[in-house]
């Protein structure tokens, strides 16, 4: 059978076989949102769909929604239900069947998913951070926690409490277990973990020269892949020595340390006003905001680590490889999370 294609308008058979059925014709689409609105152009957050194909002398319709998923149908009339989070535009392949013969066309439209809430953190609890959420990593790990940082992290009040509704990290200059200075690594390892999402964090982050806050993610297999073969999306990094640049950041096999891929953003009032960190994940792209503005897309498959559960992990660093050089005058200060939330 040969096809007689036009870009993008669509293409149909030819009349070599297929008997004597006639090629349909006149193929219309029509889409309908659920929840259409002026306010909501792009539907209520469903994400549903109706569509309604029609063609003259079509018997049967194959509705492509660009996802691998074809549905058929006698009638035209489909119901689909799009779960990508966030203003997506689709592409949609319609034919329409006569026997053998067709006749296709291609169409376009944006739709809004919106997140619901799957899991988080309020900090509402005055004392320690919830133990059903949040284990400790204690000590300096191996060789700095593999970045020659300088602190000891511990899991003493000192270091971390939840006060009035906010998460505190105090990193602090002491000298204790043969280090100079003290903070805490707190991570849901075990605890909490997921697999795709939009993550929001509002946060106000440490300052100083040399300090290193992070809010980040780790892939659950790390006891067996390793790093960087179980991924890590850094939602949030900053650095003193870079006052109020904040870096979105991916490690991943080839492309981890310095060669990580990833990009960076300057705002105001990094440390003295929270602002909310998100990064929204899916298989196909990871993608990072300050206050809902993107700054870093990234395009993510099937063959990367980024398609498996992750865990959280929140920290303030001193010093080390990307930390840098400390102020000798620095003396303490506050790495401070409101929430943390993640959706799907």
């Amino acid at each position: 059978m040969t096809l007689f294609c036009l870009p993008i308008l669509g293409c149909s058979s030819d009349n070599s076989d297929g008997g004597d059925a006639i090629t349909p014709s006149n193929l219309a689409v029509n889409i309908t949102k659920l929840g259409f609105s002026d306010s909501t152009p792009n539907g209520d957050g469903s994400g549903t769909i109706s569509l309604t194909a029609t063609a003259v002398n079509a018997t049967l319709y194959k509705i492509n929604f660009g996802n691998g998923q074809l549905v058929e149908s006698t009638t035209g009339i489909v119901n689909h239900t799009f779960t990508d989070m966030g203003t997506n535009t689709y592409t949609i392949y319609v034919s329409a069947y006569n026997g053998a013969k067709f006749i296709s066309k291609t169409i376009t439209t944006m739709v809004y998913v919106s997140p619901e809430l799957l899991w988080s953190d309020e900090f509402n609890v005055n004392g320690a951070p919830n133990s059903t959420y949040w284990g400790y990593d204690i000590g300096t790990g191996s060789n700095g926690w593999g970045n020659n940082e300088a602190q000891y992290y511990t899991n003493r009040p000192e270091n971390v409490i939840v006060q009035d509704g906010i998460l505190k990290i105090n990193l602090i200059k002491e000298v204790y277990s043969g280090s100079n200075y003290t903070s805490a690594r707190i991570l849901t390892k075990d605890k909490f973990s997921f697999k795709y999402g939009r993550v929001e964090i509002k946060a106000k982050l440490a300052a100083g020269g040399g300090t290193w806050p992070a809010l980040w993610m780790l892939g659950n297999n790390i006891g067996t892949a390793g790093w960087p073969g179980c991924g890590e999306i850094d939602i949030m990094e900053h650095v003193g020595n870079s006052q109020n640049k904040i870096y979105g950041t991916l490690h991943h096999p080839g492309h981890s340390g310095g060669n990580a891929d990833g990009g960076n953003v300057t705002i105001s009032n990094a440390s003295t006003e929270f602002h909310v960190y998100a990064v929204d994940w899916t298989s196909s792209y990871i993608k990072f905001y300050v206050d809902n503005q993107l700054y870093y897309s990234f395009v993510n498959n099937n063959s990367l680590p980024f398609n498996q559960n992750f865990f959280l992990i929140f920290n303030c660093a001193m010093g080390g490889n990307f930390g840098g050089n400390i102020d000798p005058n620095f003396t303490s200060t506050t790495l401070e999370v409101d929430y943390v939330r993640v959706f799907q």
